[in-house]
């Protein structure tokens, strides 16, 4: 190990300026080669990726302090290529929420505006890189938690294929949702950081055997098919963010592609679907929380007593309340009833993706989020707002396609993006189509 340079103790002694973007920062630097793809880049790393000398909290009381035993495969892959960790981010607790306000550790706060979120739940990888202590950062996405944030702080955010990136040393929260993704100031930036995470792992049965994304630079979109998914544009969006969306519409048709109406028509069944699915196997995942393996413990004078004080004492109220939902849809007598038809749901709308990829579209346009940030503690005491603000995002989750959020100009000098979402395995498309938004949109990064 090595002291930290001048410019990290720049970066490091600047993070602390009020935006609560950091949770925790390396006292040293990696020693790590100068060679790589990344060659001394500094990378922000979210809170729910472990790290072997930094503690992985997720957000939440429970883990407080908690240092794993062993590293993210994504977090060694970045240091490997010669990427060096500043810190770890600030995140919703267990990545349940979109506005980074259920940490345990306080919000967050957007770099464009700091009475509002950064968004969630990866917001505070998205503020880090927004507000330039880093070029670079790895999040994750479970439903919107890398692209929400990724639009509300006007950086760039990809979340791949399911399966492109492994999630060994991923704390779970809904493991057939959950994945690894990438900011950056730029499309170049997080395409960067994604090549070098990307890859199959033994660690991770999940992790596929892929065809390494083989990027493509292009001036001319002819040939290429954009579909504008008709749910996503009617009712519910900003009056601003549709205008932004439709600067992109044009930008993109004017540089060669066909824009095309479709229909995706399970679409308003996403968002049910995902909050029966999600908390299901929260409740799942989050059992393995009872003050006796790690983490906090709260003394109680029997064991039963001590898992229901830790639990009581270490979760927070949005992440009780999603184990609550998913406890009961999976309980004797409902699984069919709510478990059951999330999960054919679920396949409805991959049919609906797949149905329109066949038919020739190349990659989809779409907001990323109905509005710009909003502002801190506005939709805390109502649930279905906060829920609805991943509306746009969480149905290529639960179809585990690629897709990503690129800077799409301001709304009232707020930053708003536009989300790309490409067949399964052709991110390679989607960037090229990012690519070309980044260098006509004004407001890019």
């Amino acid at each position: 190990m090595t002291a930290l340079g001048p410019d990290a103790v720049r970066r490091r002694e600047a993070a602390p300026d009020g935006l609560n973007a950091f949770v925790s920062f390396a006292d040293e630097a990696d020693d790590t080669s100068s060679d790589g793809p990344l060659a001394g880049a500094w990378v922000a790393v979210k809170d729910n990726l472990a790290t072997l000398e930094l503690p992985t909290t997720c957000g939440s009381r429970i883990l407080e302090g908690y240092v794993s035993p062993f590293e993210a495969t994504a977090v060694r892959r970045l240091r490997e290529a010669g990427g060096r960790v500043l810190g770890k981010t600030n995140m919703d607790e267990f990545g349940m929420g979109s506005s980074t306000e259920s940490s345990a550790w306080g919000p967050s706060l957007n770099p464009h505006d700091r009475d509002r979120v950064p968004g969630g739940s990866s917001g505070g990888s998205a503020a880090a890189v927004a507000a330039g202590y880093v070029r670079m950062a790895l999040g994750s996405d479970t439903g919107g938690s890398v692209r929400q944030p990724a639009a509300f702080c006007g950086v760039v955010g990809i979340k791949p294929t399911y399966g492109r990136v492994s999630r060994y040393g991923l704390v779970a929260y809904a493991s057939s949702l959950d994945q690894v993704g990438t900011f950056g100031r730029t499309v170049d930036d997080a395409a960067r950081l994604l090549d070098v995470v990307a890859g199959p792992d033994p660690r991770d049965a999940t992790s596929v055997e892929a065809q390494p994304i083989q990027h493509r630079r292009v001036e001319s979109l002819e040939g290429l098919t954009v579909g504008l998914p008709s749910e996503y544009w009617e009712g519910g969006v900003d009056a601003g963010v549709r205008l932004r969306l439709e600067a992109v519409r044009e930008a993109l048709r004017e540089g060669g592609a066909t824009v095309t109406a479709v229909s995706l028509p399970s679409t308003a069944r996403a968002i049910p679907a995902y909050y029966v699915l999600a908390p299901a196997e929260a409740s799942s995942n989050l059992s393995r929380y009872d003050g006796v393996r790690f983490g906090l413990r709260t003394d109680a004078p029997d064991l039963a007593s001590m898992v229901r004080a830790t639990r009581s004492d270490g979760f927070g109220v949005e992440v009780k309340r999603r184990i609550m939902l998913g406890a009961f849809a999976l309980s004797a007598g409902y699984y069919d009833a709510y478990y059951g038809a999330a999960q054919r749901v679920r396949r409805e709308i991959s049919d609906d993706f797949r149905a329109v990829f066949d038919a020739g579209v190349d990659v989809l346009l779409t907001p990323t989020t109905p509005g710009p940030a909003f502002r801190l503690g506005e939709k805390l005491d109502d649930p279905l707002a906060m829920y609805l603000q991943d509306v746009f995002t969480v149905p290529p989750n639960l179809a585990g396609l690629p897709a990503m959020s690129v800077p799409a100009g301001t709304v009232d000098g707020l930053p708003v993006g536009a989300q790309l979402i490409g067949p399964w395995w052709q991110e390679a498309t989607m960037i090229a189509v990012a690519r070309v938004i980044e260098a006509r949109i004004e407001g890019g990064p």
